[in-house]
């Protein structure tokens, strides 16, 4: 190697030592900046020919690891996920109250029952009365109020469903602008590590609120897609979320693929081909804020509100509606005649059967339907009882044949009662093939008087003056909000001596307490059967109870759930700060290594400005030795 080999050698190490040392100071400066990854150059040996090898920087690479950022990026979905659910079940936790204390849902209804069996000892007395009506007042506001806390926080998370969706849309935006900006830039171009910095800063934040999976092509441009496949970003292009708020929510306000039908907010998004999808439908997002937003709105609280109209509706039915059994049909055909007359919207013939095939007990309920555009009724798979929506008021003949149709494989034949029988009477036999038994059949019917003279009463009511029958429209059913609707009935509330009087000719005897027995029992030891919808139970086995019993399942139901989301969120935040550790241990500036580093980088320096010296005076002797 010759002088000016060597020479070339040690100009370049002093490039590649500047190069090295910009690095390092860019790296310490940067020791706090947040999403900056350390950097190192990246240096290899070029060969000069005659003259050796020298050092060449050719750019820099980041210190990152891809698999544990994914991973970070997961969970990061995860945790927003996890945040917003226990966030909101807490608060809904805050809606029920502390049990036991006043301003709950469990201390109203038992004090309701505690004035009724209050009343069973002095009927007659006009205070206990009084007492009994205030009570049952201040259960139905109770009804009332909750309802209110639990639409206010739908209200609340349809807010943050627009907010999110901005957000993700400016991440996304800022993601799409930086894969143009890096078009044409090598990956190792340090102008190009400060962008990918900045954009995998955007995907982070992006993960909060939609889960996302990162594909990088060879051109160094991020495609991003949520785990379903949709895609978010690709080469310079965004999809954009839009919002389309319905403003303040209330219990009728559900989602329905059917935008005319929806009574909430439509997210959408449009694609960076130009098409647009339903996210809800599509189930386009599974993970992160507004998937929680999603699910919080429209099944979480939702199904929160079924239980508390369920409650509603179960306390109404329970003391207003009357059960009459059928009356036997010796036959052959054997079965039973029930009467039709005077059955409100919404109220039912039960009937019981063996299938003598399987030796299987099954139930039926025939629904009183008029609105024909709410037909037919959707049964869930295996639901017991199956439901059949009939109009009991078309004639004796059109619901026969309606039934024979709807019901032709249960082996049930359903007729017109014969003379005696009057015109409002239906018949259900076995159709004589044996393939079915009809084991027990009754009708249930609301009471509207006051004084009918039986002890069921109409002491709750949907508004205070409309019956509560659970009729079936196209629009919904009545149960649908009623907790937020339900009222002590205004006739009652005028005069409440009807708690004691159930019958004007002959009139109730002073002291009798067969109707405040009755209401006590009805609400304390009577066993009722509860909708799936209410998230206990199922279609084929619902939860069955007295309503002390519901009340008190599905409180601890709302206390499990929010305590296991209390629990996933602390559990989720452990994940995110081990796999943000183990990120950062790899990818953050240790300000240790780079002083070690600044130290090598000046001893290599120095030794290469020394060979640089050393050339110099044996040139110049060199020099000397010729002259």
């Amino acid at each position: 190697m010759g002088l000016s080999s060597a020479l070339a050698s040690a100009m370049s190490g002093l490039r590649a030592n500047q190069a090295a040392l910009s690095i390092v100071s860019s790296n310490v400066a940067n020791s706090q900046t947040p999403g900056y990854v350390a950097q190192t150059p990246n240096q290899i040996e070029v060969s000069t020919g005659t003259f050796g090898s020298t050092a060449m920087t050719t750019g820099v690479s980041r210190e990152l690891d891809s698999y544990v950022l994914n991973q970070l990026r997961t969970e990061t979905g995860g945790s927003g996920y996890a945040d917003q659910m226990a966030n909101i079940l807490k608060q809904l936790q805050n809606v029920y109250g502390t049990p036991g204390n006043d301003g709950t849902l469990e201390t109203a209804f038992n004090n309701f029952t505690s004035a009724l069996q209050a009343l069973s000892t002095s009927a007659g007395s006009s205070s206990a009365q009084t007492v009994a009506v205030g009570a049952a007042q201040a259960l139905a506001q109770q009804l009332n109020v909750t309802t209110k806390g639990i639409q206010s926080l739908r209200s609340n998370v349809e807010q943050d469903l627009s907010t999110s969706a901005q957000q993700a849309n400016a991440a996304m935006q800022q993601i799409a602008d930086i894969n143009t900006k890096l078009q044409g830039l090598a990956s190792t171009d340090p102008s190009a590590a400060t962008l990918m910095d900045q954009r995998d800063q955007a995907i982070n934040t992006l993960s909060k609120y939609v889960d996302v999976r990162v594909v990088t092509d060879g051109s160094n441009q991020a495609n991003i897609f949520t785990n379903t496949g949709i895609q978010l970003v690709g080469a310079g292009l965004a999809s954009q979320f839009s919002f389309a708020s319905a403003g303040t929510l209330s219990a009728t306000s559900l989602y329905n693929v059917d935008p005319a039908k929806s009574g909430v907010g439509s997210l959408t998004i449009k694609l960076p081909n130009g098409s647009s999808l339903d996210v809800v439908a599509n189930n386009v997002v599974s993970s992160g804020q507004i998937a929680a937003d999603l699910k919080l709105r429209d099944q979480t609280l939702v199904q929160a509100q079924n239980q508390v109209d369920q409650l509603a509706a179960t306390m109404a039915s329970a003391l207003s509606d009357k059960t009459t059994a059928g009356t036997a049909v010796s036959g052959p055909p054997a079965g039973f005649d029930v009467d039709l007359a005077g059955t409100a919207p919404g109220n039912s013939v039960n009937i019981t059967y063996t299938d003598t095939t399987t030796n299987t007990q099954r139930q039926i309920t025939l629904v009183n339907v008029t609105d024909p555009a709410a037909l037919p009724l959707q049964n869930a798979t295996n639901a017991n009882p199956m439901q059949v929506g009939v109009n009991f008021s078309g004639g004796m003949s059109a619901i026969a044949s309606a039934l024979n149709t709807a019901l032709a494989g249960t082996h049930l034949s359903f007729s017109a009662a014969p003379s005696p029988a009057t015109a409002t009477t239906l018949r259900i036999t076995d159709d004589s093939t044996g393939l079915a038994k009809v084991n027990s059949s009754s009708i249930t019917q609301t009471i509207s008087s006051l004084t009918s003279g039986n002890p069921q009463l109409p002491l709750f009511t949907d508004g205070g003056t409309a019956l509560y029958t659970g009729a079936i429209t196209s629009s919904g059913s009545q149960i649908t909000g009623l907790a937020g609707r339900i009222a002590v009935n205004t006739s009652l509330v005028t005069d409440p001596t009807k708690l004691s009087v159930y019958s004007t000719s002959p009139v109730t005897p002073a002291g009798d307490t067969t109707r405040s027995d009755y209401l006590y029992s009805q609400l304390t030891s009577a066993v009722f059967s509860y909708s799936p919808q209410t998230g206990l139970g199922s279609s084929s086995q619902p939860f069955s109870g007295n309503i002390s019993n519901y009340l008190q399942q599905f409180l601890s139901v709302q206390s499990n759930a929010a305590t296991q989301a209390t629990q996933l969120q602390q559990g989720q935040s452990v994940v995110v700060s081990t796999l943000q550790a183990k990120f950062n241990s790899t990818s953050s500036v240790n300000l240790d290594s780079e002083m070690s580093n600044l130290i090598q980088l000046q001893n290599a320096y120095a030794a290469n400005a020394h060979v640089m010296s050393v050339v110099q005076s044996m040139m110049n002797t060199l020099l000397q030795a010729q002259v």
